[in-house]
């Protein structure tokens, strides 16, 4: 596993490469925060796809049945297996960290 930092000014199009190659992809989302504590928001649900708008500062995962919102997002880890995507972390403004596994590693194409 490799784990990097991606720099902000290529996240609309890692995100948008990522939502064309999804599949049948199950996601799982944990929160973690000093006044929340732990918490996991979505559990293995279908993952429809993945945006960031760099204009409003938004980063949107879209789930079934679950539109998880990340406002204002600072800091993006992305945790590479082999050629996949096996999971993701985000920090948001206010330290907030949003952890986003992958059932299955998602292949990507090469950068």
């Amino acid at each position: 596993m490799a784990i990097e930092k991606l720099d902000k000014a290529s996240w609309h199009a890692f995100f948008d490469a990522i939502s064309k190659t999804l599949g049948n992809t199950r996601a799982e989302i944990e929160v973690q925060s000093l006044a929340l504590g732990d918490q996991v928001e979505a559990e293995w649900l279908p993952l429809f796809g993945m945006t960031y708008e760099p204009k409003s500062e938004m980063l949107e995962i879209v789930l079934e049945g679950l539109d998880h919102m990340i406002r204002k997002p600072i800091e993006l880890y992305v945790d590479r297996s082999g050629a996949g995507l096996a999971s993701m972390e985000v920090i948001d403004k206010d330290g907030v960290r949003q952890i986003v596994r992958l059932r299955e590693p998602l292949m990507l194409p090469t950068p």
